[in-house]
């Protein structure tokens, strides 16, 4: 089976956002000597605790630090953006790394209200026309507009080789039925949604127009040498989710000292309930069998894993406990 990588780019309490980031790329540089397949990165504007709103900036960075895992957004916000820019930028990375460009394409906002208006105006507007700005982008990536279209004529240019391509993600039927429709390959983000995943991609496939969909499900890990070592590695991201649902996790992911101070209400309890729930953690076996389980069920050959803890070093000895597992 195939793994990759989500990266949320996280801070640490205590950490600072240049940490942060070179955190990112020393992982990344790593996950492509483990064999990882690819490494995403996503977008988020204004959020408290992450220090991604630009994948592609990183991306060109991670690029000429490795040499064979796919690079790609996870995702590229498109109603915050006109699509030819965002082909411009995208074509540009093809350029610089062929054959290894992903172009992840996601319809929520990546923050506040207030964030969006200020990056794309009338964002529900735009969202309305997110099927629209698809089509668009996917013809400025192939360069296939009809003749008498107004953009026919033009190119993002530089034009790569080899295209990035483009995948849309989801966490709902709604939007599997959509990349079906749109003939694109399609990810299920099951460690945001309480829906029945397996269900949403037998949907997405079932509805697919065209001969060969691809798609795969990204899951929470935390992997480590024991199983009591890595529940307690993971209080850290179990406890940032409770303080982002209650709007004050502003310092950073909490390290598990900050875990073990916390009063934690009912409230508190059933948020994290609901975040074990979604979250697979474990020992290095446990955690194979557990991966191998969602592969079956989804009838999947692929993988992508994110992983949130306080440490960055153990979140680093978690990707290689499972690239120890699945890919040497």
């Amino acid at each position: 089976m195939k793994l990759s990588i989500l990266d949320q780019a996280p801070i640490s309490k205590g950490k600072t956002a240049k940490e942060a980031l070179e955190a990112t790329i020393d992982l990344a540089s790593n996950a492509d000597k483990w064999g990882y397949n690819r490494y995403w990165i996503a977008e988020h504007h204004d959020l408290d605790g992450l220090a991604s709103p630009v994948p592609d900036i990183l991306l060109g960075i991670i690029g000429q630090k490795t040499e064979k895992i796919r690079l790609g957004s996870g995702a590229v916000l498109l109603p915050n953006y006109q699509p030819y820019h965002i082909a411009e930028k995208y074509n540009l990375l093809a350029t610089l790394y062929p054959g290894r460009i992903d172009l992840g394409i996601g319809r929520a906002p990546g923050g506040s209200a207030e964030v969006s208006i200020a990056l794309a105006g009338n964002f529900l507007e735009k969202v309305r026309k997110y099927p629209e700005l698809i089509d668009e982008l996917v013809h400025f990536l192939h360069g296939d507009f009809p003749d008498d279209h107004l953009f026919t004529k033009i190119t993002p240019s530089p034009l790569p080789e080899i295209s990035p391509e483009p995948w849309l993600l989801g966490t709902s039927g709604k939007s599997a039925v959509l990349a079906a429709q749109k003939a694109l390959p399609f990810v299920f983000g099951q460690f945001m949604s309480d829906q029945n995943g397996p269900e949403i991609v037998d949907e997405y496939r079932r509805n697919f127009i065209g001969r060969h969909p691809k798609v795969f499900v990204t899951v929470s890990v935390v992997c480590a040498e024991t199983t009591e070592e890595a529940e307690e590695i993971a209080l850290s991201g179990q406890l940032s989710a409770v303080l982002q649902a209650k709007g004050v996790g502003k310092n950073g992911v909490p390290s598990i000292q900050d875990v073990k101070e916390y009063t934690f209400s009912e409230e508190d309890k059933e948020i994290i309930e609901k975040v074990r729930k979604r979250q697979i953690v474990g020992n290095p076996q446990e955690v194979k069998l557990k991966l191998e389980t969602i592969a079956n069920e989804y009838g999947i050959d692929e993988i992508m894993v994110v992983t949130i803890t306080h440490s960055y070093q153990a979140r680093k000895t978690s990707y290689e406990l499972l690239a120890n597992q699945f890919l040497v």
